[in-house]
C-alpha cells in the first residue's frame, strides 16, 4: 500500500497514550540531585546583597550558586546584536539588578526538590526596589529608569521602511480610517513545562543534557560557548516532549545554570519547572499594539497604509532569536496578497519589567489580526459586505506569480479560491439572511471572515525580504540508512513535540523504499546522531523541508538498490519495483531480491555488488526551499452572544485550507484544530495580567484560563489543492489555525455588536468587556 495521503495512525500514540512515553521528569539516574531556583519577588531593583549561609548549612543541600559565583567562571548569555538593535548580554543568575518578578537569583541543588525549596526560604536578599515599568507607556516616559544601563529610553530596536508613494495615496483617498489594535499578553501553556537533566562525566569531561526542548543543536552550540566547553564534549538529548508552541525554542538561563551545577558536582542534576514557575518566568507572547491609518477609495479599495507596531519585549532578549525578527515578519506579511502598493511601516521593541517575549505559534500573528480587523472596519464604515471588501482588495488570480509588495514571491497561489470556497461551504448568504432575522428578534449573531497566508516555510526569497543576507532556514538535511535486516532508519534534524513527525516522515520513507511503515524508524533528539540545524522544528518548515530531505535521501537509497539488483538479475533498473521489502521485476515477481539480502551484501561483501552501489546504502541529502511555500486559508466563524450574560457561543466554524498535498490528513487536521483552539482561547479566555508593581497575577490555571473541549466548537475543515510546487508538494500548517482564528472570532463579535456601537480594538474579549457594549 502507499502510505502518503492516508490518515495512518500515529506511530507515537501507543506509547504516549498508554503512559509509556519518557519525559525528562521520568528519568532518575543514580545519585540524582534536584535543582530549584530562588526568584526575585520585586520586578525591578538593585541587588545589594545575598546571604546563602543558612541555606548552605541545611541538611540535604549540596550546592547553592549565585550570580557572583558564575561571574568569570562561565560566560554571559550574549544575544545577537546588529545596527540599531540592542540586545544586552546577561548572566544565568542575577548579578546586579533584578528585571522582572521571577528573575532567577540563586540556584539551590539538594537531595530533593522539597529540601531545595526549604533552603531557598533561608536565603537573605537585599534589593533596593526601583519603579516597575509594566507598560510600554510607562517604560517610554522620559522620567522612567532604564532597565539596562546601555539601552537609552528602554528602546531595544526601531526600524522603518516604505514602499510606493504613501502621501499621495492619502491625498487621493475618499476615506481615511485610523485605529489602534492591541493584543494582550499570552503564554504558551504546554502540557509539560520546561525541564532538564544534566549529567557530567568528569573522567571524560563530557556533559550530557536531556532536555524538554525543540532545538537540540542550538542548545548544544550555546552551551558550548557559555560553558567554554568543546562542542564535541556536549551531547543534547530530547526525548518525548509534552508540547512547546515556541516556548522551548531557545536555550534559557536555567539550562546554563543547571548544566554548570552538574559539572561542578559531577553528579546528575535535574530541574523540573512547575506550572506557577512557568507562568512567572518561562516567557510570554503577543503583547503588541498596531496603529494603522488606512487610505481607502470610494469602492473600499485600500490604496495606502501606514502601520506602526510596538512590541512589549519584557526584560531579557533571547539567545538565538534576534528580538526584531518578529517585527520584521509583521512588516513583510502585513500587506499579504492585497493589491496595496503604497505602504509605510514603523516598528519598535520596548523593554519592560516582565518575563521575556518568546515565540508562540505564529509569533507574527498580529499582522493577520490587524489586517483582517482593518478590512472588516473598512467594510462596516463603508457599508460593504466583508467578503466583498476582500474580493476587491485581493490580487486577482491571474496576477500570480508576482512579488508581494514587500519582496517575497507569491507563487502557487489559491488564496482567492479559499475565500470563495469558504463562502460556499459556510452557506454565507444564508447565514447573512439568518443574521437579519436574528437581529429583528433581538438576538445577537455575528459572522467573521479571515483570509491569510502562512509561510510554510515561505519561498526562497522570503528570508531576504526579512532582511537576512542568507537563508538560514532554506536547507535541511536528512539521512536514510538501510539496515542489515532490510528495515530503514531515518535521521531528521527535526525535533517533534507533538507534530507527529515519527509518523509522517516514516510514511514518506516507507513509500520510497517499498517498506511497511513499522519497518521504518525515525530518529531525532540526539545531537550525536541527527543532522545539524539551528531551527530544528519551528516555523511550519517540516512538511516541505524535512519531507524533501527524507524523500531525497530515500530516493538515492532506492535507486542504488534498484541498480544493484538490476545487475544481479540481469534486468533494467527501470523495470524494477520495490514492494513489501523486495526489489522485483515488474510482472515477474519471482525474479527478485529482498532488501535484507541487498543490505547484508552491501555491508558484509560490498565487493560482490555492482559499483553502482556507490558509497553504500547510508545516504544524506540536503533539500533546499522550493518555489511557492505559502499555505493559504480562509476562516469563517459564526457566533451567538447572550444579551444577558455576554457569553459568546461559536455556532459554526468553517476552514478552507490549501497546504498542497497532505502526507497524513488526520495530522494536518489535528494541527489546524489545535491552532484554532488556541486562537479562540486568545480571544475569549487567555490573558497574562501584571499589576502596577510588576507582579504577575495569573500564575495558575484558575487565573489564566485555557480552552477546554467544551469551549471549542466542531471545526469543519475543507481542503483545496492547487498545482504542485515541484517534487515535494507538501506545505506546513503548524501555525495557521492560531494565526487565523483570533481575527475570525473578533470580527464575528464586532459584527454581532456593530449596531450597538461596538468597536473591537483589543483582542481579549471577556464577557465583562462585551457587556459594556450591550448595556
Amino acid at each position: 500500500m502507499r502510505y502518503v495521503g492516508t490518515s495512518v495512525r500515529r506511530v507515537e500514540d501507543p506509547r504516549l497514550l498508554t503512559g509509556r512515553g519518557r519525559f525528562v521528569a521520568d528519568l532518575a539516574p543514580a545519585g540524582l540531585l534536584h535543582a530549584y531556583f530562588l526568584r526575585s519577588n520585586p520586578a525591578h531593583g538593585v541587588l545589594r546583597s545575598i546571604d546563602a549561609t543558612a541555606a548552605r548549612a541545611l541538611n540535604g543541600v549540596v550546592l547553592v550558586l549565585t550570580g557572583r559565583d558564575l561571574e568569570g567562571v562561565i560566560g554571559p548569555l550574549a544575544p545577537p546584536e546588529s545596527a540599531g538593535l540592542r540586545a544586552p548580554a546577561h548572566h544565568a543568575l542575577v548579578t546586579d539588578r533584578v528585571r522582572f518578578s521571577g528573575d532567577p537569583i540563586a540556584l539551590i541543588v539538594a537531595s530533593s526538590r522539597a529540601v531545595a525549596e526549604d533552603a531557598a526560604e533561608l536565603i537573605e536578599i537585599d534589593i533596593d526596589v526601583l519603579p516597575a515599568l509594566t507598560t510600554i507607556d510607562v517604560a517610554l516616559h522620559p522620567d522612567a529608569p532604564t532597565i539596562f544601563d546601555d539601552v537609552a529610553g528602554n528602546v531595544l530596536w526601531m526600524g522603518a521602511q516604505a514602499w510606493g508613494d504613501v502621501d499621495a495615496a492619502f491625498h487621493d483617498a475618499a476615506h481615511v480610517i485610523r485605529e489602534t489594535f492591541t493584543q494582550e499578553r499570552h503564554t504558551c501553556v504546554p502540557m509539560e513545562c520546561r525541564g532538564g537533566l544534566a549529567e557530567y562525566d568528569a573522567g571524560r569531561c563530557e556533559l550530557r543534557y536531556t532536555v524538554s526542548h525543540q532545538n537540540p543543536h542550538a542548545m548544544r552550540m550555546h552551551l558550548a560557548s557559555i560553558l567554554a566547553m568543546p562542542a564535541t564534549r556536549i551531547t543534547v538529548l530530547a526525548g518525548d516532549i509534552g508540547g512547546s508552541f515556541g516556548l522551548k525554542s531557545h536555550p534559557a538561563r536555567e539550562d546554563v545554570a543547571v548544566c554548570h551545577a552538574a559539572r561542578l558536582l559531577g553528579r546528575p542534576v535535574a530541574w523540573i519547572e512547575d506550572r506557577a514557575e512557568s507562568f512567572l518566568a518561562a516567557g510570554h507572547a503577543r503583547d503588541e499594539s498596531l496603529d494603522v491609518e488606512a487610505a481607502v477609495d470610494a469602492e473600499g479599495l485600500l490604496i495606502g497604509l501606514r502601520a506602526r507596531l510596538t512590541m512589549d519585549h519584557g526584560a531579557y532578549p533571547l539567545l538565538n532569536i534576534p528580538l526584531n525578527l518578529f517585527a520584521n515578519i509583521v512588516k513583510v506579511l502585513l500587506p499579504g496578497s492585497l493589491r496595496l502598493v503604497n505602504y509605510a511601516f514603523e516598528g519598535r521593541v520596548i523593554a519592560t519589567n516582565k518575563a521575556s517575549y518568546v515565540a508562540y505559534r505564529g509569533p507574527w500573528e498580529i499582522e493577520c489580526w490587524g489586517r483582517e480587523r482593518l478590512l472588516d472596519r473598512i467594510a462596516h464604515e463603508l457599508g460593504i459586505d466583508p467578503v466583498d471588501v476582500r474580493r476587491r482588495n485581493l490580487l486577482p488570480e491571474d496576477a500570480y506569480p508576482c512579488p508581494m509588495l514587500t519582496g517575497a514571491t507569491l507563487d502557487h497561489m489559491t488564496i482567492n479560491r479559499t475565500l470563495e470556497e469558504a463562502v460556499r461551504q459556510a452557506d454565507y448568504a444564508a447565514q447573512r439572511a439568518a443574521q437579519l432575522e436574528a437581529r429583528a428578534a433581538g438576538q445577537l449573531m455575528g459572522i467573521g471572515v479571515c483570509t491569510y497566508l502562512e509561510p510554510g516555510p515561505g519561498p526562497t526569497d522570503y528570508a531576504q525580504a526579512l532582511g537576512f543576507t542568507y537563508e538560514q532556514r532554506s536547507m535541511q538535511r536528512a539521512r536514510v540508512r538501510l539496515e542489515i535486516d532490510g528495515s530503514a532508519t531515518v535521521f531528521t534534524s527535526q525535533q517533534p513535540h507533538g507534530q507527529g513527525h515519527e509518523t509522517t516522515l516514516a510514511q514518506l520513507a516507507a513509500d520510497e523504499l517499498g517498506l511497511a511503515i513499522d519497518r521504518v524508524r525515525v530518529v531525532h533528539g540526539n545531537t550525536e546522531l541527527q543532522p545539524f540545524n539551528l531551527v530544528a522544528t519551528g516555523g511550519s518548515r517540516a512538511a516541505t523541508l524535512a519531507s524533501g530531505a527524507v524523500v531525497g535521501a530515500a530516493r538515492i537509497v532506492r535507486d542504488r538498490i534498484a541498480a544493484v539488483v538490476a545487475d544481479l538479475l540481469e534486468a533494467s533498473a527501470d523495470d524494477l519495483e520495490l514492494i513489501d521489502g523486495v526489489a522485483r521485476v515488474k510482472g515477474s515477481p519471482t525474479r527478485s531480491r529482498s532488501l535484507a539480502d541487498v543490505a547484508r551484501l552491501s555491508v558484509l561483501a560490498p565487493f560482490t555488488l555492482s559499483s553502482k552501489l556507490g558509497d553504500g546504502l547510508d545516504v544524506s541529502f540536503d533539500f533546499e526551499t522550493p518555489d511557492g511555500g505559502w499555505t493559504q486559508s480562509t476562516h469563517i466563524c459564526t457566533v451567538s452572544i447572550d444579551p444577558d450574560t455576554a457569553e459568546v457561543t461559536i455556532v459554526r466554524y468553517v476552514v478552507v485550507e490549501d497546504c498542497g498535498r497532505m502526507i497524513n490528513p488526520a495530522v494536518v487536521d489535528g494541527q489546524i484544530r489545535g491552532g484554532i483552539a488556541q486562537g479562540i482561547g486568545s480571544v475569549l479566555l487567555e490573558r497574562i495580567v501584571y499589576d502596577d508593581a510588576g507582579q504577575n497575577r495569573t500564575t495558575t490555571l484558575q487565573d489564566y484560563l485555557v480552552p477546554t473541549a467544551l469551549d471549542v466548537p466542531l471545526i469543519e475543515i475543507h481542503h483545496l489543492q492547487g498545482a504542485d510546487q515541484g517534487l515535494i508538494p507538501y506545505r506546513g500548517v503548524g501555525e495557521g489555525g492560531a494565526i487565523g482564528a483570533p481575527a475570525a472570532v473578533t470580527n464575528a463579535i464586532e459584527d454581532a455588536l456593530w449596531h450597538l456601537g461596538a468597536r473591537v480594538r483589543t483582542q481579549h474579549l471577556p464577557p465583562s468587556h462585551i457587556l459594556d457594549w450591550i448595556r
